[in-house]
C-alpha cells in the first residue's frame, strides 16, 4: 500500500514540475502595443459560427464581435436548424448592421455531423483572407482578433487557437478549468516549438488563413468528426502550416461548463473521442484518474505517514493548476498558496524567469 501511495504521489509531483516547464511556452496572447499603426489596409477576416437555439447569448456574442478593432471584419452567423428566436434575432441584427451575414440550414444532409455542416456552410461563403471559428456563446475582447492576427504575422503562423476562457461559476467550476488547462497545456507546448507530430484547435477560437482552410480540406474533410475544432489543427499539420497556441483566459471567454458537473458531461464526449473511441484506454483513464484521486484523498487517513501525507501533499501541488496558472486567468490564487508552500516556491522561480526573458516572446 505505501509503494502504491508513493508511485501515485510521484506521479502528481512529475505532473507539476512537467507543467511548469510547459507553461514557460502557454502564455496569454500578447498584446499590440502602444504602436502606431503603418497605414497599410486593415486584414479582412470572415467570422464564422454556428447557432442552434442560442437566442440567450447569440445577440450580445454578435455584437461583441462587431466591437472589434484593427480588422475589416465580416460576421456570418449559421442558424443550424434552431426552433427558438435565435433566426430573428439574427435577422435583425443582419438589417442593423451590413457585416452581418445570416445562413439558414433547414435540413442536415446525409453523412455530416450539424455543427461541422454549419461550418463549412459558413465558411463556403466566406471572403476574408482569414477565417475565425468561434462558439456562439463565446464573447471575445475588442482586440483579440487583432492580437492573433499580429502573432500570425509575426510567428509566420497560418492557425491561431486560444483555449476557452470559461467564466466559472462555482468553485469546482473554477478547480476543473485549471485541471482542463493542465490536460493541454502539453499540447500548446509543442505546437509553439513545431514540433513534427503536434496539433492543436479550439472551438472557441480557431483562426485559420483561409487560402490554408480550402487546401486541407476545410470542414467538408471533417464531416462526421466529434472533435472538429482539435482535428482542424491537425489538417493544418498535415498540411506542414505552423501553428500558435495561447491561453485565452477572459480573451475568449465562454459560458458553457461554468460548473465541475456541466464541464463531465461536456467531456464525457469530448474525452472518449480525443482517445479515437478505444475502449481499453478509455477504461484505464476512466478507472485510474478517480482511483488517483481517491488514493490522493484517503492517504493521509490510512496510517502510512510518509507514503500517504506524500500523496496528498503532492494532490494539493498538482490541484493548484500549475504554479502561475489562476494568475493568467484573473483568478485568486491566496488560497491555493497557503496550502502548498513547494507551489509557492515553483511559482516565484517561474516568475523570476520570465522577469529574465522580459521582453521577449516566449515562442518567438
Amino acid at each position: 500500500m505505501s509503494f502504491i501511495f508513493a508511485a501515485v504521489a510521484f506521479v502528481f509531483f512529475a505532473k507539476t514540475v512537467s507543467s511548469l516547464y510547459h507553461f514557460r511556452w502557454a502564455q496569454r496572447l500578447p498584446s499590440l502595443g502602444a504602436s502606431p499603426s503603418d497605414g497599410s489596409p486593415l486584414i479582412r477576416c470572415s467570422v464564422v459560427l454556428a447557432a442552434r437555439n442560442e437566442e440567450a447569448r447569440i445577440e450580445r456574442t454578435i455584437r461583441r464581435l462587431l466591437d472589434q478593432r484593427g480588422v475589416a471584419l465580416e460576421v456570418i452567423a449559421v442558424d443550424d436548424r434552431s426552433t427558438d428566436g435565435t433566426n430573428e434575432i439574427l435577422r435583425r441584427l443582419a438589417k442593423e448592421d451590413a457585416r452581418v451575414r445570416v445562413q439558414r440550414v433547414e435540413s442536415l444532409p446525409e453523412g455530416w455531423l450539424g455543427k461541422c455542416h454549419a461550418c463549412h456552410t459558413g465558411a463556403s461563403v466566406a471572403t476574408g483572407e482569414w477565417i475565425l471559428f468561434t462558439d456562439a456563446d463565446c464573447w471575445l475582447k475588442p482586440d483579440a482578433i487583432a492580437r492573433a492576427l499580429r502573432v500570425a504575422r509575426l510567428q509566420k503562423a497560418d492557425h491561431v487557437a486560444l483555449t476557452p476562457g470559461v467564466a466559472p461559476e462555482t468553485v469546482g467550476g473554477q478547480a476543473w478549468h485549471l485541471a482542463f488547462l493542465l490536460s493541454v497545456v502539453d499540447w500548446i507546448s509543442r505546437v509553439n516549438h513545431d514540433k513534427p507530430k503536434a496539433y492543436l484547435g479550439m472551438g472557441a477560437f480557431n483562426l485559420i488563413r483561409a487560402e490554408v482552410y480550402r487546401a486541407c480540406g476545410g470542414y467538408e474533410a471533417l464531416r462526421l468528426t466529434v472533435l472538429d475544432d482539435v482535428r482542424l489543427g491537425l489538417l493544418v499539420r498535415r498540411a506542414s502550416k505552423r501553428t500558435r497556441a495561447f491561453i485565452g483566459g477572459d480573451d475568449a471567454e465562454c459560458h458553457w461548463g461554468a460548473t465541475a458537473r456541466s464541464m463531465i458531461k461536456i467531456m464525457e464526449k469530448n474525452y472518449f473521442a480525443a482517445l479515437d473511441y478505444r475502449t481499453v484506454p478509455a477504461f484505464v483513464v476512466g478507472l485510474g484518474g478517480p482511483a488517483a484521486w481517491a488514493a490522493a484523498v484517503m492517504g493521509p487517513l490510512t496510517g502510512t505517514a510518509r507514503a500517504g501525507g506524500g500523496i496528498g501533499f503532492g494532490f494539493v501541488d498538482l490541484a493548484r493548476g500549475a504554479p502561475g496558472t489562476p494568475a493568467r486567468l484573473g483568478l485568486g490564487r491566496r488560497l491555493a498558496d497557503a496550502f502548498h508552500f513547494p507551489g509557492f516556491i515553483l511559482r516565484r522561480a517561474e516568475f523570476g524567469y520570465y522577469n529574465a526573458q522580459a521582453g521577449r516572446h516566449p515562442v518567438a
